[in-house]
């Protein structure tokens, strides 16, 4: 029950998750034969091994805590939840992932998690209209359910939806007061959607004093701060960040470097990207699969001006996590490429990629473009700009 509580919280912090995976342990040694703690600590190593652990030995640790709990109760149906995430999260395997989950319906046919599975793979298949119609039914089911009104939110936000994302994360955010995660995703939807950062800005600055788990808070007004191009401002944010802690893969050297680019201070962003760059190579020799972390180096190595080896990187990405895969989480590896493109000097794919970014789901919005300053080497480009107005009449 403390492994539950501590799992199912809106955020889902690191800390807290790792936390879960102890309680969830010590039940199994408690008793062997209890499935339902061997279900929930598969469960959570899938979720770790998907955010930010996914190495061989994470992956091995769901599979044999997933067959475990299936041996010890065949028709329990929260096993047959945990191997489904575990084919979904670690494999990739969508179709043995739904089998699963449709295992584990029959038995909770009135389980919000069931019906959020199911719709989270089709997101991912690019089944749009079904994932929507899934998620809906999550949250008809836990109507109270943060995390479950975000993840509704995000398919409205990507497929330019603004207006019902919207309400859903003000949904979230009554649900759930306290949750950064919520808060975040509508202050960020306000500046996707209308250029907006006034949001982000009065969430952070209302932000009590010492409340920043694992530095989220801190990080939001790094990010707050280049956007608003206050780049002296974000170096000294970045500073007081954990040292120890990366972000979406990357550490915080690496952010150090992008300000200093910013900045057209080539040398301090160089001797940056050259201390991030063992950090993230050493990562990548842990998960050599995983697409996230090729694209940082990409970027990195773009920062040291090694052109074709940064965009070798940039595709190997994209090779490991197509659109055609992964219509949610695609898209963003190839806007990541396109920001290679664009720091390697190479305007004409840069703009190739973000014409299919603005029309694709869950891509790049005008707004974003007209205000990010990752695309500043574009802007003088007169394709760039028209890019932005023919597609800002659409927007």
């Amino acid at each position: 029950m403390r492994g539950h509580d501590l799992f199912t919280r809106p955020d889902k912090l690191r800390t807290d998750t790792e936390e879960a995976e102890q309680q969830f342990e010590r039940a199994t040694r408690l008793d062997p034969k209890f499935a339902g703690a061997f279900a929930a600590l598969a469960w959570i190593d899938d979720w770790m091994y998907h955010t930010y652990d996914p190495t061989p030995a994470r992956k091995e640790k769901a599979r044999a805590a997933a067959y475990t709990a299936i041996r010890l109760q065949p028709d329990l149906p929260e096993a047959h939840l945990a191997l489904g995430f575990y084919y979904y999260y670690c494999e990739r395997d969508y179709q043995n992932a739904l089998k699963e989950f449709a295992i584990a319906k029959r038995s909770l046919p009135n389980s919000a998690e069931v019906y959020m599975a199911i719709g989270a793979i089709e997101r991912r298949q690019g089944k749009w209209a079904e994932s929507t119609a899934n998620l809906e039914k999550a949250a008809s089911l836990s109507p109270k359910d943060a995390f479950v009104l975000v993840n509704l939110a995000d398919n409205y936000r990507a497929n330019k939806n603004f207006e019902t994302a919207d309400k859903l994360y003000d949904r979230a955010i009554e649900a759930a007061p306290n949750s950064l995660n919520a808060r975040a995703a509508k202050a960020m939807l306000a500046f996707d959607w209308k250029g907006d950062l006034s949001m982000m800005e009065k969430d952070l600055a209302d932000m009590p004093p010492g409340v920043d788990p694992e530095g989220l808070v801190t990080y939001g007004r790094v990010q707050l701060f280049m956007l608003q191009r206050k780049f002296p401002e974000a170096l000294g944010a970045l500073k007081q960040l954990p040292q120890a802690v990366p972000y979406d893969d990357k550490p915080r050297e690496f952010f150090e470097g992008v300000i200093y680019t910013f900045l057209n201070d080539k040398e301090k962003a160089r001797s940056a990207f050259e201390r991030a760059r063992p950090v993230v190579e050493e990562a990548l020799r842990k998960s050599p699969d995983a697409a996230s972390r090729h694209m940082t180096l990409g970027m990195i190595l773009a920062g040291l001006d090694q052109k074709e080896a940064a965009i070798a990187e940039g595709k190997r990405a994209v090779e490991l996590l197509p659109e055609s895969q992964d219509a949610l989480e695609g898209p963003k590896i190839t806007l990541l490429l396109a920001q290679i493109y664009t720091w390697t000097s190479e305007p004409s794919q840069a703009l190739q990629l973000l014409e299919h970014s603005l029309n694709t789901p869950n891509g790049v919005t005008v707004p974003s473009l007209k205000l990010d300053p990752v695309w500043d080497p574009l802007r003088r480009d007169p394709r760039f700009q028209a890019l932005i107005e023919r597609n800002g009449a659409n927007a």
